[in-house]
């Protein structure tokens, strides 16, 4: 079955994209407004989405009475109105055939339902088996021969049953050529009692799953190639009675398809995310929490990677000599206020420098002497004073001359 697909473009990008796939859009909804379809990545039954089907009157193509179309809520028509209908669908299949893109709601409501259907009723009619189409009959009957379509998606999601059907993993699945997928469908217009208000609905018809998905589902979307002949003998108005032709063209599809898992995020109605179409283990998988630490890692690798080293600046000082064995010592000829005592060379071995005797230079003058109004230098060790003299104290003696004596 199909109970789930993603279209998150406007009815401008898909016109362009079936145009660019020799299929012709002569008419197509704004992108905006109250009629616009919906766009989402997790699209659910009950929304409006984008239909592509030829222009034919609501009540299908090819010959048919209003009587027809309205069922036994209409029983006053004419055989004037009859004939006069029959007239129409002459002249129209004298037309070209044109096509168009239509805003209609998931789900499909049959033309003769009288009052809004609840949403456990309208789930029942969001897909169509091909095989209930083969037999003669049903409620598909008039829809099948008159009212044709392709319902546009870029893709559709499937849930992989695990643990006796305990736990299900949802998988995407688009084709591998990026274009976009047409499903066969079928539609309906349809006016409740008193309304005025004219609701058009469509279901999309399932087939057996192909080869690729066989292990997800046993059901898939028919999905016809854009532009093909299929789709083209699919949706012509001339053939309003259902044929053999036509039952051949619900077959699973031939062509490459990509399916991977994807979050689980999808299957709670209304959640809407890009990341629903990109693969649970993607680096491009936002919501991948490997990713993120693994993201968070890589940039602090990368940070550590750029940072720079710090940078040591060595001032080059008077007596000192640079690596590449240039000395950068800028001397300078002026009077000094005294000697000053210069640090000897490099050690050599390990050993601490000694200590310099500093003579005073002829060319130096000498430091001024001290007088009135000069500062007194102040010692680290000494406060500038003697100690008191020791006075001996009478009947005191040296302790070697006590212990002489008593020798």
């Amino acid at each position: 079955m199909c109970g789930r697909y993603s279209l998150a473009l406007r009815p401008a990008q898909i016109r362009q994209m079936l145009q660019d796939n020799d299929m012709p859009v002569d008419d197509a909804p704004d992108d905006e407004g109250d009629d616009a379809p919906r766009q989402s990545y997790n699209f659910a039954p009950g929304y409006h989405g984008v239909v592509y089907r030829a222009d034919v009157p609501d009540r299908g193509a090819g010959a048919g009475s209003q009587r027809q179309h309205t069922g036994a809520s209409d029983k006053t028509a004419t055989e004037e109105q009859q004939d006069e209908s029959k007239a129409r669908d002459a002249a129209s299949e004298l037309r070209p055939v044109s096509y168009k893109l239509q805003s209609m709601k998931w789900g499909l409501i049959p033309f003769w339902t009288k009052r809004n259907p609840d949403y456990g009723s309208v789930m029942k009619t969001i897909n169509c088996r091909d095989d209930s189409l083969a037999q003669s009959g049903g409620m598909w009957s008039s829809m099948k021969a008159r009212k044709r379509c392709v319902v546009v998606a870029q893709g559709f999601y499937e849930w992989l049953k695990k643990n006796d059907g305990r736990e299900r993993l949802p998988h995407y699945v688009k084709r591998k050529d990026g274009k976009l997928m047409c499903f066969a469908g079928l539609w309906d217009m349809v006016q409740y009692e008193n309304e005025e208000r004219k609701h058009y609905t469509y279901t999309i018809i399932t087939t057996d799953s192909n080869k690729q998905l066989n292990f997800l589902h046993d059901r898939m979307p028919v999905i016809l190639d854009n532009g093909s002949e299929d789709l083209r003998t699919w949706l012509d108005p001339k053939r309003h009675e259902w044929s053999g032709e036509l039952q051949a063209l619900l077959k699973p599809f031939e062509g490459e398809l990509e399916v991977y898992p994807v979050s689980k995020d999808v299957g709670k109605v209304g959640n809407n995310s890009p990341n629903f179409v990109i693969p649970i283990d993607s680096k491009e998988n936002k919501s991948n929490i490997a990713n993120f630490f693994a993201a968070g890692a890589a940039a602090k690798n990368a940070k550590n990677a750029t940072k720079e080293q710090p940078r040591v600046e060595v001032k080059k000082e008077e007596g000192f000599v640079a690596e590449d064995g240039s000395a950068d010592v800028k001397i300078e000829s002026k009077t000094e206020a005294g000697v000053k005592r210069e640090a000897s060379e490099e050690p050599v071995g390990g050993e601490p420098p000694k200590k310099m005797v500093t003579t005073a230079s002829s060319n130096t003058s000498q430091s001024p002497q001290k007088g009135k109004g000069a500062r007194q230098k102040i010692s680290a060790t000494s406060n500038g004073t003697k100690s008191p003299g020791k006075t001996k104290q009478p009947g005191t003696q040296k302790i070697t001359k006590f212990f002489a004596n008593s020798s």
